[in-house]
């Protein structure tokens, strides 16, 4: 029953992974599901998808591969062998997209292979990399994203973590199957200058995923202006999808409403 819940046609998600923890994982995606958004989730490998997509819920977005990075030559082998195991699993889920990072990320967040910086050569496996993975998503016609992260909070070592840098290499691989994940919570730790930041990104975002700086709780929590970011995303005529990836800072119900108002306005409340 998920539905677009923004005037301008914005399509909000939120991430299974995140919200109602409480509750056994499939029951975190029908609860979302039932609430009006469509769901996200990480890591397929260790969940039942013929169980999810029995539930009706509709996926936005999943995690894109299993292992693998951008770096070196036997890491970009990985990132693309995975992938295409991830694209069966989007398959069963009818997932859009499939999103993915400079490198593999472990239980915490942190880097498997962390990278102190990367040189001309690394840039250019790093792009013939994502444009083997844009041509497996042509062929399956789904849509791989590629998403920045912070390397000062939560992923310290993470190559081509920084929006600029996934900006540069979707902008190199020119390929409707590679986009940017423009995760905002990333970047206002990164870079900030959140406007113009998806002003210039416009043109190649897959997606916008949102949480609040500090503590990657729901918006209002802290120091992004989200309802003003909603309204220059109407007005640059945005009509993708914006996911809420981040806690719950007491209640996930409560954050979820308060993701909703910051981008669809005053409305009725969610309810149990």
């Amino acid at each position: 029953m998920s539905v677009a819940l923004n005037p301008n046609g914005i399509t909000l998600a939120a991430s299974a992974e995140m919200l109602f923890t409480d509750l056994p994982f499939l029951e975190r995606v029908r609860k979302i599901d039932s609430l009006g958004f469509q769901v996200e989730i990480w890591d397929w490998t260790a969940k039942d998808l013929k169980a999810l997509a029995a539930s009706g819920a509709t996926f936005s977005s999943m995690t894109g591969y299993i292992s693998g990075d951008l770096v070196d030559k036997e890491g970009a082998d990985e990132l693309v062998r995975t992938a295409e195991q991830s694209l069966q699993a989007a398959e069963v889920l009818d997932s859009p997209r499939l999103n993915l990072h400079g490198t593999g990320l472990d239980g915490k967040g942190l880097p498997v292979k962390p990278v102190e910086s990367t040189s001309g050569p690394d840039w250019i496996r790093a792009t013939d990399t994502l444009k083997r993975i844009a041509e497996l998503g042509e062929k399956q016609n789904r849509v791989f994203t590629l998403e920045n992260l912070n390397t000062a909070v939560d992923h310290p070592g993470t190559p081509f973590a920084k929006a600029a840098e996934t900006i540069a290499l979707v902008e190199a691989v020119d390929s409707p199957y590679l986009r940017l994940n423009l995760d905002l919570y990333h970047a206002q730790i990164g870079e900030g200058n959140l406007i113009d930041l998806v002003t210039r990104a416009l043109p190649l975002i897959g997606e916008i995923q949102v949480a609040d700086v500090p503590g990657r709780f729901e918006p209002g929590t802290g120091e992004i202006a989200y309802p003003a970011i909603s309204r220059a995303l109407g007005a640059l005529g945005y009509t993708g999808v914006v996911a809420l990836e981040g806690w719950a800072k007491a209640d996930s119900l409560v954050a979820l409403e308060a993701f909703r108002r910051a981008f669809a306005g005053s409305g009725v409340e969610l309810s149990l």
